[in-house]
């Protein structure tokens, strides 16, 4: 008798499973793109960020939904993030990736910063220097590798839902360790990973 039940149940649920297996992908992509608008704003308030609701973490499906070709317009927060550790971190760990993601973290909604991520990330592009190189150094900005974009979104993804701890220490500014740039004299080095060297400022402000 009680088998029957398991196979009973079983078979209502089936269909169910179905359904949601067979959710259209723009759909699943405007949930990931919503709940991702939503975490960046509750990063971006950092006067009141306990006054903010619990909100949605974005899952794993959902994240690889969002721009899965690597070819999409860069306009939404998964998206700008996904594409800059792609692009800024290309070649790296997992860990090089993760820090990049801090600085843009660390940036939203601090003094001097915008309050986006896509703002964050194409701050510059307008008036230069750019904050980010890839995103103007007129190279086309279309994902090559797939295995490394598929990473770099789900470290977005982990970021944006707030589940890995800042490696950089509030870092604000990074370069590459194969130069040296001038502004670095002025700032606290907080950290080195892998290719990068962090930094924020002396006074905490932006500059």
């Amino acid at each position: 008798m009680r088998s029957m039940v398991r196979v009973m149940c079983f078979a209502w649920l089936l269909p169910a499973a179905q359904l949601l297996a067979a959710e259209p992908q723009s759909v699943v992509q405007e949930v990931a793109k919503d709940k991702a608008q939503v975490l960046e704003q509750k990063v971006a308030d950092k006067e009141s960020p306990k006054a903010e609701p619990q909100a949605a973490a974005i899952t794993k499906p959902e994240v690889q939904a969002v721009d899965p070709a690597g070819q999409a317009p860069v306009d939404d927060a998964i998206t700008c993030l996904s594409r800059t550790l792609y692009w800024e971190a290309k070649g790296g760990e997992s860990a090089d990736m993760e820090a990049v993601a801090d600085v843009v973290m660390n940036r939203l909604g601090h003094e001097g910063f915008p309050a986006t991520v896509c703002e964050v990330v194409k701050q510059g592009s307008e008036k230069s220097p750019c904050q980010f190189s890839w995103w103007c150094d007129g190279r086309p900005d279309q994902v090559q590798e797939e295995g490394r974009y598929s990473l770099a979104k789900e470290i977005a993804r982990k970021v944006l839902n707030q589940q890995l701890q800042d490696r950089t220490g509030g870092a604000l500014y990074f370069h590459d360790r194969s130069v040296s740039p001038q502004w670095a004299k002025s700032y606290i080095k907080t950290t080195e990973i892998g290719h990068f060297l962090f930094y924020k400022p002396k006074d905490l402000a932006a500059r």
